[in-house]
């Protein structure tokens, strides 16, 4: 799942591509249809397919931007703002392009789910081989209640003392600190790759519990996850199986990656064991994570 980077990464590139453009028309998968029609909600939720695309069709796209792992699309119709947000589930990806044709990859063009005819001739398009993704229409923040609940930015100058004091709660403090650093109502953007990676460079095991790590190594760790974040960004993110920038496009991070999906340890060469924590698969080093 594509994590703070990657997010990063997409929307950055829509940037110049898209801000600034008008939505003329608006398109959808029969997937998307057919599943509303049984009673279910496929990438586009909370509304009827046929009244997204009346919603979005003679949008402007004013400014895009990223909250956690969420992008913002900012728009406006008839001086009346709207927000478009996306989550890009596991494997959402964004093409513009002058045609379907353009995207070359068939994984990715055999799974389009949303087209968008922008005025400037180009089409902006949604693609998700595993549909887990989410398209949202909305007037305000509180039609989506998720969207309040999320932790600062990790480069917010609050976010560590937001990250203690989160901590401190009952609720955190006897769960894993893998766990609760992958919450994101305890830090933004940070998934199984990133916590990964900090918790080795750390030297602490996935598994330990959070009230077992003093003040100062939660504040030390919280700063190399900002860190990882941040170098991750400068990478353009880790592609892992079906992540993406916009068309097509790679990041490098995986290639800096010391832990997550390693077999052995980098630093002494001790093979990596795993368990799951929170749902998720935690590959550590036994002799160097404690």
């Amino acid at each position: 799942m594509p994590e703070l980077p990657e997010v990063e990464g997409v929307v950055r590139a829509l940037v110049p591509s898209v801000e600034g453009k008008t939505i003329m028309k608006v398109e959808l998968s029969e997937t998307i249809y057919t599943s509303f029609g049984l009673g279910k909600q496929c990438i586009v939720k909370n509304m009827a397919p046929n009244l997204f695309v009346e919603a979005m069709q003679g949008m402007e796209i004013k400014k895009i931007t990223r909250r956690s792992k969420y992008i913002y699309f900012h728009l406006e119709k008839n001086k009346e703002r709207f927000l478009f947000v996306n989550h890009l589930g596991m494997t959402g990806a964004w093409f513009v392009v002058q045609s379907l044709d353009d995207i070359t990859e068939e994984k990715f063009r055999k799974h389009v789910h949303a087209i968008f005819s922008l005025q400037s001739g180009e089409l902006l398009v949604y693609s998700d081989i595993r549909r887990f993704g989410e398209l949202r229409f909305i007037k305000k923040m509180e039609e989506h209640p998720p969207l309040l609940l999320m932790a600062p930015e990790p480069f917010e100058s609050r976010a560590c003392d937001f990250f203690l004091e989160k901590c401190e709660l009952p609720k955190y403090q006897h769960k894993p600190i893998k766990e609760v650093i992958m919450d994101g109502q305890v830090i933004s953007g940070c998934g199984n790759i990133y916590a990964t990676e900090a918790l080795f460079r750390m030297g602490i095991h996935p598994a330990r519990k959070t009230n077992r790590i003093s003040k100062k190594r939660k504040i030390e760790l919280f700063e190399a996850i900002r860190t990882i974040l941040q170098e991750s960004i400068e990478m353009g993110g880790s592609t892992i199986s079906d992540y993406r920038n916009i068309n097509g496009e790679a990041g490098g991070m995986q290639n800096r990656l010391k832990m997550y999906g390693k077999k052995t340890c980098p630093e002494c060469d001790t093979a990596t064991k795993s368990l799951i924590i929170g749902g998720r698969t935690s590959v550590y080093c036994p002799k160097c994570q404690h």
